[in-house]
Parts: structure tokens; C-alpha cells; sequence
């Protein structure tokens, strides 16, 4: 999708006139979500010279604690003077659906005026105005194409953030169906780019973290002739979990015959957290039937069920789809 003059127009005329401005984006955030908020609200504030809060909900992984401008970023519980700051400008980003966005949504839900930027597709979207592009392999890519239509000031921080938001969202560019990311890619990296240092950065995780991790692809289950692979993590193991799980995903999928791998994160009591991944199959359609949603390949939801029922559940769900 090509960001038109007009949005660009509104978005300027829109920031301009606010005197506070909160950016977003989706619960437990991510490496895009993450990221694209840091680099938009550091785009802003060089640009406009508005000062910006950055808020999220959740918790962030441990292996993104050193990604610029990453201490501007506030818990939303923790911002000051929460029930009664006011709020010109809302920009949420990578958000997927509104409920995903959680405590700062309070914001979003007193803004003037709201502004999306996403890659999801979604039916109910919430932005007055809304850059979106589902054909984008990651929100930080659709942050980057608005920089340079609007012709933005940037800097290293703001470009390390971008590629660190492509990075995690492809996979490592796994997960990449058109070029374009490539090339900002490549034109980030010309640009003096360090990417062996974000790639070491990214892999930088807790002992305790590896362990569980590691623990949970060796007590992996099988079925539908090895087809799908499934681990869990359960409550006491939760608390040692970094992230999303992705190295338990990204392990089950190496191996062969594995088509459909799934992680089962019990996050508290009656509460569990599904990451879905399809090797070339796609895992979004049991991600929506159980209430949650994703990319083709690369899906998730959180069910409000007991651990058991919702493995019996899921695999119910698979049988229906591998038959």
C-alpha cells in the first residue's frame, strides 16, 4: 500500500496541533510493536519538537532491554496523573484488534483524534485515520515507508529500532512474502546499520529462560503422524519464560516432517496463551476459533480455560484442519 499525500497531510496537521500525544501498541509487546513505538515517537519528537509518552501493558522480553531509546517507554499503570491526563493525539500500532491493546487503551479510548499504523488485518479498526498495509512484513516497515514519503529527519537510533522491529517480526526475513522489506533492509545496512550487533542482542537471554525453554522442546508431543508438535509450559515454569516462547517454536519447527507447532504457556490459573507457527500451513484460522488472531504462519490467542482443556481443545481443532 502507498502512504498518500493526503494521510500524510492529516498526520502532520494532527500532530502538529497537539499538545500531548500517547503512542501504543498491542499487550506483551514484541520486537515490532515494541520498536515501532520507540522509533515513531522518536521521529516525532525530532521532527516536531513535541515531547511524546510511550506506554505498553504486560511485560517485555528481556533480550529487547537494550533497544534504543527503550527506557521511554512507560507502564501505563505508572504514568503520572493517569486518570486525569488528557490526550490530543492517540497513535496505536501493530495492535491487531482493540482488546489486544489492554491498560493503555484508556488512553486511546479519551484521544481527539486516534491514528493507526498496522499490519494486521482487521474488520474494526479504531483509527480516524488509519496507515495500514496487511501486505507489510511488519509494522516497523510501514513506520519506516512514512518516514521517508514525509521526509523525516532520522537517526541511528531510530533506524536500529526499525530493523530491529523487521528482524523479530520476519523471523529473521523467514517469513517474508515481498521484496520490499528486503530492501529497506538493505538500505538500513548501507546506511551503517550494525546488524551482527542487534542479531547478538536478540539472542541474549536469562540461563533460567534457556533452561525452560530447552526443557520444554525435549518434553514435546506429537501427533497426526508427526505432523504437529506441541509443548507446554506450565504456571511454575511460566514465571522463568522470556517472551513468547520463540525459541521452543523455532526448534520444533527444525524438525522433519513437523508442519504445525504449537506452545501452550499457562500463564496463571484458568488462563493459557497459544502460539501457533505452520511450516507453509497456515495456523491463523485456529488462532481466530479460538478467539485470537496473527499472521498466516505465525498466529496466537489467549484462552481463559484450564490447561488441559484447552490442549484438548486445540488438538480437536487440528485434527479437523489436518483431515
Amino acid at each position: 500500500m502507498m502512504i498518500t499525500d493526503e494521510q500524510i497531510k492529516i498526520f502532520d496537521e494532527k500532530i502538529k496541533s497537539a499538545d500531548s500525544i500517547v503512542l501504543c501498541a498491542h499487550k506483551n509487546p514484541d520486537g515490532d510493536a515494541l520498536c515501532s513505538v520507540l522509533a515513531l515517537g522518536r521521529l516525532i519528537e525530532l521532527n516536531y519538537g513535541k515531547t511524546v509518552v510511550c506506554t505498553y501493558d504486560g511485560n517485555i522480553p528481556n533480550n529487547l532491554g537494550d533497544v534504543p531509546c527503550r527506557k521511554r517507554i512507560k507502564y501505563f499503570e505508572r504514568i503520572e496523573d493517569v486518570p486525569e491526563m488528557p490526550v490530543d493525539v492517540a497513535i496505536v500500532l501493530d495492535y491487531g484488534i482493540a482488546k489486544n491493546i489492554g491498560g493503555p487503551f484508556k488512553f486511546v479510548e479519551r484521544a481527539k483524534f486516534v491514528i493507526e499504523l498496522d499490519h494486521h488485518i482487521n474488520d474494526a479498526k479504531i483509527g480516524n485515520l488509519c496507515i495500514d498495509d496487511v501486505g507489510a512484513a511488519a509494522t516497523a516497515e510501514i513506520v519506516y515507508s512514512l518516514m521517508m514519503r514525509a521526509g523525516w529527519t532520522w537517526d541511528s537510533a531510530i533506524a536500529t529500532l526499525i530493523m530491529t522491529g523487521i528482524v523479530t517480526d520476519t523471523g529473521c526475513f523467514k517469513y517474508v512474502k515481498r521484496g520490499d522489506v528486503m530492501r529497506i533492509a538493505a538500505d538500513l545496512v548501507d546506511g551503517g546499520i550494525d546488524i551482527q550487533r542487534i542479531m547478538n542482542d536478540l539472542a541474549n537471554k536469562p540461563r533460567k529462560t534457556v533452561v525452560t525453554e530447552s526443557a520444554s522442546v525435549a518434553a514435546a508431543e506429537f501427533y497426526f503422524h508427526n505432523r504437529l508438535a506441541l509443548a507446554v509450559i506450565d504456571s511454575r515454569q511460566y514465571k522463568n519464560l522470556d517472551g513468547r516462547g520463540e525459541t521452543v517454536l523455532n526448534l520444533l519447527g527444525q524438525i522433519h516432517g513437523v508442519e504445525y507447532i504449537a506452545l501452550l504457556k499457562e500463564q496463571k490459573e484458568n488462563q493459557v496463551g497459544i502460539s501457533l507457527r505452520g511450516r507453509f500451513r497456515r495456523v491463523d484460522i485456529i488462532a481466530t476459533q479460538l478467539g485470537g488472531g496473527g499472521h498466516q504462519f505465525a498466529a496466537g490467542a489467549v484462552v481463559h480455560d484450564s490447561l488441559g482443556n484447552v490442549k484438548e481443545r486445540l488438538l480437536s481443532l487440528f485434527k479437523e484442519e489436518i483431515k
